[in-house]
């Protein structure tokens, strides 16, 4: 194996776990196998919560200013050893170079932020009465955990690790089984920046595990990205749990084109919106929804798909099963009648015959009854739906039941601000195809892809890593006593 076997990281230390369970780690790009995950239980994970207990007393009272110093340091070891923590991501997720480095590049960003936090949890004080004071401060919450998906194995971590850290609480970090190599190297960096041992804590495991992080008394919080399906069980158990719980679940993204939209500013946007990432990210814009006269635009975006190539600008999916469902999703549309203007299905990478590709491919004419245009496809796969207004569009938009994003392609305002208005999505783009906000602007969905208060990134993160600390205070006995005081 390429890699040695990946172990559970306990106040500060990679330790074994103990159960003999584990799991082979296959690298998409090539099929190979790359290194084994262990598969953990309530025994591991305890000993984890047990860990991040002891530590939290210790780093919740380190003033805030002295905590942001150690992602200071951290911030300047992820540019270092940028090219290895690119390599990883590409190696177990099958992004392309670019891409890995692009998710890294992320997560320096999103520990930027986190830096900010003194600036943006001051207090709020004031004399409520004559000799009375009241005063707000945020808390942290305590132990909380983080359970991340294959999709951003370096990326998703860094949306909790660093602000729930730096507010404070000590962290039980769960990453995706398929992926992961790049949780190791992340806790590594840390502990050199000089985060004391037992603030984050590594445990590593399937369905089992994400159970007994919903179930475990010790754990305060919950934040989990993943599928909708996925999602909602978590939500539940930990919520019923009576956790406070955001859970992220999937999408089914619409791109929304006009006959004024520009037509090469489109088809790029458009083109790299369903295959970035190999199309396997809740942002991917899954499906176009032409409105009017847009043959001209269809045809550059079928022009601008064709440039991306499988083993070149083109990562892999994650697995051989994930190849077999997006490939079965393209074949039952065109049986049901849509037409396949880029097939993208057997795609073979010279040398790497055996890795989880499926190339660029764009089908036309599909109706809102299809699987693909009703399920999340997650591979690099446009769906195309034609109607004749913008009012049908959005109906179409509004009936999914996911919510993450929405976007319009125009250059009539008036039209980008009805959609802005109208449609039924968390985030909206504005001729653009990925609409992720950057911080210190939150990521965050609507309807069944979001489920819980709050949000685990940006500003709005303050809220669920926190709770409030009200206190009223009074020393001078002669001021005159009223209701207030």
């Amino acid at each position: 194996m390429k890699y040695p076997a990946v172990r559970n990281y306990v106040a500060g230390r990679f330790v074994d776990s103990s159960t003999p369970r584990s799991l082979e780690v296959f690298s998409p790009l090539s099929g190979a196998v790359i290194s084994t995950v262990p598969l953990s239980g309530m025994e591991a994970l305890s000993q984890a919560v047990d860990a991040a207990k002891a530590a939290f007393p210790a780093w919740s009272a380190t003033p805030i200013k002295e905590r942001v110093q150690i992602f200071y340091r951290y911030k300047t070891l992820l540019e270092r050893d940028m090219q290895e923590l690119a390599d990883l991501v590409r190696e177990e997720n099958g992004k392309t170079y670019d891409e890995a480095r692009a998710e890294v590049e992320k997560a320096i960003e999103l520990t930027e932020f986190a830096c900010s936090m003194p600036q943006l949890i001051q207090g709020e004080f004031l004399e409520v009465s004559k000799g009375v004071e009241a005063r707000v401060e945020r808390k942290p919450l305590g132990v909380v955990a983080s359970i991340a998906p294959f999709n951003f194995p370096n990326m998703v971590p860094h949306w909790t690790i660093p602000n729930a850290l730096v507010l404070g609480n000590t962290m039980i970090l769960k990453p995706s089984e398929v992926v992961p190599l790049s949780a190791g190297k992340i806790a590594e960096l840390l502990k050199e920046a000089g985060l004391p041992d037992g603030v984050l804590n590594i445990v590593h495991g399937d369905r089992e595990i994400v159970e007994a992080i919903c179930d475990h008394p010790g754990i305060e919080a919950v934040s989990f990205v993943g599928s909708t399906a996925i999602a909602k069980v978590v939500y539940i158990r930990a919520t019923s749990n009576l956790k406070r719980c955001v859970a992220l679940g999937g999408a089914k993204n619409h791109l929304m084109v006009l006959p004024d939209a520009h037509p090469d500013m489109t088809a790029s946007n458009v083109a790299a919106s369903m295959s970035g990432c190999a199309g396997q990210r809740c942002m991917a814009g899954s499906t176009m929804v032409g409105v009017g006269a847009v043959d001209g635009i269809v045809a550059k975006i079928v022009e601008e798909a064709r440039k991306i190539v499988p083993g070149q600008n083109l990562g892999s999916v994650i697995s051989k099963e994930a190849k077999e469902r997006i490939e079965k999703h393209i074949t039952e549309a065109e049986a049901a009648g849509a037409k396949v203007l880029l097939d993208g299905r057997n795609a073979v990478v010279p040398g790497h015959e055996d890795g989880y590709y499926v190339g660029a491919t764009v089908v036309d004419y599909v109706t809102p009854d299809m699987r693909i245009a009703q399920e999340e496809v997650f591979g690099p796969v446009l769906a195309i739906m034609r109607t004749n207004t913008l009012d049908e569009a959005l109906a179409i938009e509004n009936a999914n039941p996911y919510g993450n994003a929405a976007a319009v392609f125009t250059s009539s305002g008036s039209s980008a601000r009805y959609v802005m208005d109208h449609a039924s999505a968390g985030m909206i783009g504005v001729n653009i195809g990925v609409p992720v906000p950057r911080e210190p602007f939150s990521f965050g969905g609507w309807n069944e892809s979001k489920f819980g208060a709050c949000d685990i990134t940006g500003k709005s993160s303050i809220e669920f890593w926190t709770q409030l600390k009200k206190t009223t205070t009074k020393w001078n006995p002669e001021s005159r006593v009223n209701w207030m005081s």
